[in-house]
C-alpha cells in the first residue's frame, strides 16, 4: 500500500506546475497548455539499497488549458534483475476549477491498478493486484518566483475495481492523504522543489504500529530550456511504531533517484 502511495505521490509532484519562469520545470501546480502533451521519465529507488529500482513514466495531454488527462506506468527490479514486476497501471483526470493569475485550484480523479504483474506471479494476479481510487483536490499561490501548494486525497482500495462493498480487512482499505509541496525558482536554471505527505489508513489497521506514515521528497531542478528539464531527488518514509512515535532513522532508510520532464 505504502509503495503504491508512494510512486503515485512521485507521479502527482512530477506532472503537476504553473505560471513559473519555465513552461515544465517541476513546479507542483503544473497544468498543460490545449493541445500540449507532457512526460515525465523517474528512475529511482524508495530505499538506500540500490539494487532496487523503478523506472517510471507519467505521459499527459492538456484537453483544454484547464482540463488535462494522464496515464503512468513503472517497471521495478530488485537484486540485479533477480526479481522484477510491472509496478502499476493508472490514469487520472484533472480540471482547474480557479485559474487566475496566483491562485489555482484543481479537482481530480484517478484509478490505479499494481502491481500489473510481478515475479513469479500471473498477468493481473486476483490474490496480489490491487485497485486504488482516488478523489482529490489541490490548490495554491503561484508567483515568478516561488509556489505554495497543498492538496487532500481520499483513496479506496480493493481486490477488484468495482468491489464497493467489500470490507475485507485483508484488502479493503479507505486512506486520507493530505500534503503540502513548496517550489523556488532560483535562477534561470535552477529550482528546488520540497513536498510531505501524510497517509493514515482509517480502517483495519488502527493499532499503534499503523497510526499514519509520512513521506517526504526534496528535488533539485536544472532546466534545460523553456519545456524541459532534469531533476534529483532525495525521499524518507517515516512510520509510526508501536507506542507511536514516529520511526526516522531505520526504515527504508532514504530513498533517492533523478527524472526528466518535457513539455511539447
Amino acid at each position: 500500500m505504502k509503495k503504491i502511495a508512494l510512486t503515485s505521490l512521485l507521479a502527482v509532484f512530477a506532472a503537476a506546475g504553473a505560471n513559473a519562469a519555465n513552461t515544465m520545470d517541476g513546479n507542483p501546480l503544473y497544468m498543460p497548455a490545449k493541445g500540449h502533451f507532457y512526460s515525465e521519465t523517474t528512475l529511482g529507488s524508495e530505499t538506500s539499497n540500490v539494487n532496487e529500482f523503478a523506472l517510471g513514466e507519467t505521459f499527459g495531454y492538456g484537453i483544454t488549458d484547464r482540463l488535462a488527462v494522464s496515464v503512468k506506468t513503472s517497471l521495478g527490479e530488485a537484486d540485479w534483475f533477480s526479481g522484477n514486476a510491472w509496478n502499476e497501471l493508472g490514469a487520472d483526470l484533472t480540471w482547474r476549477v480557479i485559474n487566475d493569475k496566483a491562485w489555482k485550484l484543481d479537482i481530480r480523479g484517478a484509478f490505479e491498478m499494481a502491481p500489473v504483474w510481478g515475479d513469479h506471479a500471473a498477468f493481473l494476479d486476483k490474490e496480489n493486484t490491487e485497485y486504488m481510487w482516488t478523489a482529490g483536490v489541490r490548490g495554491g499561490y503561484v508567483t515568478e518566483d516561488w509556489t505554495l501548494a497543498a492538496h487532500a486525497n481520499f483513496i479506496y482500495t480493493n481486490d477488484e475495481a468495482f468491489n464497493w462493498g467489500s470490507d475485507d480487512p485483508m484488502w479493503a482499505n479507505h486512506t486520507l492523504n493530505f500534503g503540502v509541496a513548496g517550489h523556488w525558482t532560483m535562477s534561470d536554471t535552477w529550482s528546488t522543489v520540497v513536498s510531505a505527505d501524510y497517509f493514515k489508513i482509517m480502517d483495519h489497521y488502527n493499532d499503534d504500529a499503523n497510526k499514519g506514515w509520512w513521506e517526504m521528497s526534496l528535488g533539485l531542478n536544472m532546466n534545460i530550456d523553456d519545456t524541459k528539464y532534469v531533476g534529483a531527488y532525495l525521499t524518507k518514509i517515516m512510520e509510526r511504531e508501536a507506542g507511536g512515535y514516529l520511526d526516522v532513522d531505520d526504515f527504508n532508510g532514504y530513498g533517492f533517484g533523478m527524472k526528466f520532464g518535457i513539455d511539447f
